[in-house]
């Protein structure tokens, strides 16, 4: 059987990705991230899950109207309606801050929320070349120049396979719970945002992956 270490995952763009799509990083020798996809709604593309005093609450990053029923996921442009930086920051501090490791990481963090990104796809990938280097997660990654045809041998295909609701199975995958600020009101909350294994677990989150 072949290794991951040896094959190709490929994966949607998602913004402050869940830890299920972080381990793919970790884990596969090689990472495409899929720019020519359409944009989905209710998926990781523009939505972040994190596990607050009353449970887990969705971050979505709003997104401007386009022409037709389909876009590329890059040609979706980042929408300013509502202050949702301020919004999803706010959330953040309230969610984590009193968590292990929030004060070490809150200046590398709070930038996201300062700064105006034209496309979502370029936001998207900052925020994950971020948690790679704070997490310290050295993945090996490049962005598709058209849509991929998955049905390459050495090709994992997660591109819907990991999603808030109803994900496909992924035998590769079990939750390894770790030390979350709220887990004596809520209980483990599995597959948050990375951000919360951040925040939690600070440089052993890792060993999670």
């Amino acid at each position: 059987m072949t290794s991951p270490y040896e094959k190709t995952a490929l994966l949607s763009s998602a913004y402050f990705p869940p830890v299920q799509w972080m381990q793919k990083l970790h884990r596969y020798g090689k990472i495409t991230v899929e720019a020519h996809d359409n944009f989905t709604k209710q998926t990781y593309r523009n939505r972040c899950l994190i596990a607050t005093a009353n449970g887990v609450q969705a971050l979505t990053v709003p997104i401007e109207r386009y022409e037709g029923t389909k876009c590329p996921m890059r040609d979706i442009r980042i929408s300013d309606h509502g202050s949702w930086r301020h919004l999803h920051w706010n959330a953040l501090v309230s969610a984590y801050g009193e968590s292990p490791f929030f004060i070490y990481y809150e200046d590398d963090i709070r930038p996201f929320f300062e700064r105006r990104w034209d496309y979502l796809f370029d936001f998207n990938m900052e925020t994950t070349l971020k948690l790679c280097e704070l997490l310290d997660v050295e993945p090996n990654i490049t962005v598709t120049d058209h849509y991929v045809d998955a049905d390459a041998a050495d090709i994992d295909d997660f591109r819907d396979a990991i999603r808030p609701k109803h994900p496909l199975p992924d035998p590769d995958f079990t939750p390894k719970p770790y030390y979350q600020v709220h887990n004596l009101r809520q209980g483990f909350q599995p597959n948050m945002s990375a951000l919360d294994l951040l925040f939690n677990e600070g440089p052993e989150g890792v060993l999670h992956l």
